[in-house]
């Protein structure tokens, strides 16, 4: 690994541990507020739509110039948001600026790594990633928590602080020879682009499927956060601070997965890590069953090892398929624009259920059985096409 890759991961977990800390800073802002208890969950829906509006334009927008200057100003995007924030700007809206931001951030910081690393690191750089991004999913919901339990204002100055940080760390971010630069940035020629690179990763086999997954999974995961966080208080009985915690040990769990990945699986192997999502769907059914905080604990990072342990070989692999058919930024857009569809999807779904006021039991085996539906869906018809494949060769 280079010099270069530890100062993006060192980059990468100041961002990420601000956009976890914000989410929960402005959760107590909501609280605080007596807002109704739709809005948590929409904070996160207002968050990733930008990822779906940008994505014909980010993709291009990361490919055409070096990406660490284009993290540079996605961070100071979210600066700006956070800013807002301080000046009285509502939460919702705050949130949606730095999902602006974010949206901008994502290709850039994922399509670097095909530029720095070859294809036979890039499981184990995704897992660096993976793990950063996890350490920031743990320690961010705490640190948000915390430093704006009793004075939400003071939370979001710190945060805007650390997105200043992580702005240095991006500027000081080696400049790399530009990938696929678009020759045109008309409207028109954008869009069309954009679905060019959209039905080319959709009509590959290992694109398909680890488009899918992925899309599957971040939704998921998305909405299971919330879902914990709801549960823990329902079920265990626990304040905002001790569910926090158990988000975190559910992240553990994730990058646990993640280095087990990268130290079992191959890239050309990826598609065997498909019933692990399956297995996951099973578990989180389980949680209906737990009232115990110590086995609820172990369950949750069971749960995170097996979504650690699928994500990071599909992302590896779509990465790869990306950068061979597209450009790195190009894939990622894509990816990006299926996930957050994804997440908008499921949190709409969920936050619909929580309007409704749904039972916590009936949200839990609801999600769960999806996940298991979902994911067995993808693995038949994937093995089912690898099979028709070998019949015709």
């Amino acid at each position: 690994m280079t010099k270069g890759f530890y100062t993006l991961l060192i980059a990468q977990f100041l961002s990420a541990i601000a956009d976890n800390a914000l989410l929960f800073a402005l959760i107590t802002m909501l609280s605080t507020m007596d807002a109704p208890l739709w809005h948590t969950p929409m904070l996160k829906w207002v968050f990733v739509i930008s990822y779906i509006v940008l994505a014909p334009f980010v993709g291009p927008f990361a490919d055409a110039q070096p990406k660490g200057r284009v993290m540079f100003l996605s961070n100071g995007i979210k600066f700006f948001g956070c800013a807002l924030a301080l000046l009285g700007l509502p939460p919702l809206y705050v949130y949606a600026i730095v999902g602006f931001g974010a949206a901008a951030y994502s290709p850039a910081k994922y399509g670097i790594l095909t530029e720095m690393l070859p294809s036979h690191l890039l499981i184990k750089a995704n897992a660096w990633m993976e793990g950063t991004t996890v350490a920031a999913i743990v320690i961010g919901p705490i640190l948000g928590t915390m430093i704006s339990k009793n004075n939400p204002m003071l939370g979001v100055a710190i945060i805007t602080g650390t997105y200043l940080l992580a702005a240095f760390f991006n500027f000081r971010i080696p400049k790399m020879p530009i990938d696929h630069a678009i020759p045109k940035r008309s409207l028109n020629f954008l869009l069309h682009d954009f679905w060019h690179a959209f039905t080319t990763l959709w009509r590959d086999t290992q694109g398909q499927v680890s488009l899918a997954v992925t899309t599957l999974f971040w939704g998921a995961g998305a909405t299971l956060q919330f879902v914990v966080l709801s549960w823990a208080q329902i079920r265990l009985g626990f304040d905002k601070e001790a569910s926090a915690i158990l988000i975190g040990i559910l992240a553990v769990g994730i990058a646990f997965g993640s280095v087990l990945a990268s130290l079992y699986v191959k890239l050309e192997d990826t598609a065997k890590v498909l019933p692990s999502g399956i297995y996951m769907g099973i578990l989180v059914i389980c949680m209906i069953f737990v009232l115990n905080p110590a086995i609820a604990a172990i369950l949750l990072f069971i749960i995170g090892v097996l979504a650690g342990y699928f994500l990071v070989p599909l992302n590896s692999l779509l990465q790869h398929r990306g950068h061979t058919l597209l450009g790195a930024g190009h894939s990622i857009a894509v990816q990006n624009f299926n996930e957050n569809i994804g997440i908008a999807v499921m949190l709409g779904a969920y936050a619909l259920m929580v309007h409704y006021q749904m039972s916590i039991n009936s949200i839990v085996i609801i999600f769960g059985a999806f996940i298991i539906v979902s994911m067995g869906t993808i693995t038949h018809l994937y093995r089912k096409h690898v099979r028709l494949k070998g019949l015709e060769a």
